[in-house]
């Protein structure tokens, strides 16, 4: 597993279910192509399996 993981807003959670905007809001990402770094661990990685077609992650 990389160290930490580069996660882009790729696509607008307006029209997700809420609980999907609340993860993506958890994340750190508020605005389209906004980019958060966060800590390889497993609650992110579940975070981002649960908003995957909303987001573009790159290992850093």
């Amino acid at each position: 597993m990389a160290d930490k993981l580069r996660i882009t807003l790729v696509k607008s959670p307006i029209g997700a279910i809420p609980k999907q905007r609340k993860t993506v809001e958890a994340l750190g990402l508020k605005k389209l192509n906004k980019t958060v770094e966060m800590p390889d661990n497993n609650a992110v990685r579940g975070m981002i399996w649960h908003v995957r077609h909303l987001v573009k992650v790159e290992e850093i």
